[in-house]
C-alpha cells in the first residue's frame, strides 16, 4: 500500500543538520507513527512520502520555507527581567518553555541580556535550517478509525 492522504504511517527517521550531527532520531526507540495529510509531520517531508510503501528507505533533503519556515525577526522580543523571576543568572542560549497569548506552548531563546532586558527568539529552534532526513518506512496502514 502506498502512503496518502489519511494512511496511518509508522516510520524510523533519523534528523541531521548540515554537518550531518544527528539532532533527533527514533532509530533507538519506538518508530514514528502519524496519520499522513494531516499536519502532523513538516510538510516537505510529508510531501516527500507521499506514494511510498513499507520497506523503503531513502534520504530527503527538505528547505527551511518546507520544513519549520524561515527565521522571522518579528518573532524577537524584548522582556523585562522580571519575567525571569526564579531564575538567578539568565544566560544567552537558554531555552525556556513558554506560553504564547493563546495559550500554546513554545520554546524561546535568550539571545542577549542587557542590564534589565532580555530579548529572546520564539522562532522553532529549527527555522531558517535545512533538514536532512535519513527515512525507513516501517509499515502503511489504511486507518481503521474511520
Amino acid at each position: 500500500m502506498e502512503i496518502q492522504s489519511g494512511s496511518v504511517v509508522s516510520m524510523h527517521y533519523k534528523l541531521k543538520n548540515e554537518a550531518g550531527q544527528i539532532i533527533n532520531a527514533s532509530t533507538d526507540g519506538e518508530p514514528l507513527v502519524f496519520k499522513h495529510g494531516t499536519g502532523a509531520i513538516i510538510p516537505g517531508l510529508e510531501k516527500e512520502l507521499t506514494g511510498r510503501k513499507t520497506g523503503d528507505e531513502f534520504s530527503v533533503e527538505i528547505q527551511p520555507e518546507d520544513g519549520y519556515g524561515e527565521v522571522n525577526p518579528c518573532l524577537y522580543s524584548v522582556l523585562k527581567k522580571e519575567a525571569f523571576s526564579g531564575i538567578e543568572d539568565v544566560t544567552p542560549g537558554m531555552q525556556f518553555q513558554a506560553q504564547d497569548e493563546n495559550g500554546n506552548s513554545q520554546v524561546i531563546r535568550v539571545m542577549s541580556v542587557e542590564d534589565d532586558e532580555i530579548t529572546v527568539d520564539r522562532n522553532h529552534p529549527l527555522a531558517g535550517r535545512t533538514l536532512f532526513f535519513d527515512i525507513s518506512i516501517v509499515s502503511v496502514e489504511v486507518d481503521s478509525t474511520e
